[in-house]
């Protein structure tokens, strides 16, 4: 349970992140999009139907987080996934969670009560 709570802590600002419906769409355009170079801003306000502001301050709590990654050419900044130890550490989160949830499992056919009544 150590284990688990630590990376809750640490995978708390990716969680938050991705848990908002607007990052979710920007994070669907990015999938989308070419990895190479990336999308530019512009780019994704067209396909999220985002205002330009609305668009940089999401990619910015996405950036935050871990999410994405960001390339400057000259004046250009380019968007996409990043794929880095931040989602290596989520999925060992998820991991960690269905171990947990498999012990936890309860038959159908039998009730709490007459689980816990074998266990006296």
């Amino acid at each position: 349970m150590t284990t688990i709570a630590s990376e809750f802590k640490q995978s708390q600002k990716m969680l938050s992140a991705i848990g908002d419906e607007t990052r979710q769409a920007i994070l669907m355009a990015l999938m989308q999009g070419p990895q190479t170079p990336g999308m530019r801003v512009g780019e994704i306000k067209v396909i999220t139907h985002l205002s330009r502001p609305s668009v940089s301050h999401h990619l910015k709590i996405l950036k935050e987080a871990g999410v994405i990654s960001v390339r400057k050419e000259g004046t250009h900044h380019y968007y996409r996934l990043d794929s880095g130890s931040k989602l290596v550490l989520l999925k060992s989160l998820v991991n960690e969670l269905d171990k947990v949830f498999a012990q936890c499992q309860v038959h159908p056919d039998r009730t709490l009560r007459e689980q816990g009544d074998e266990r006296e």
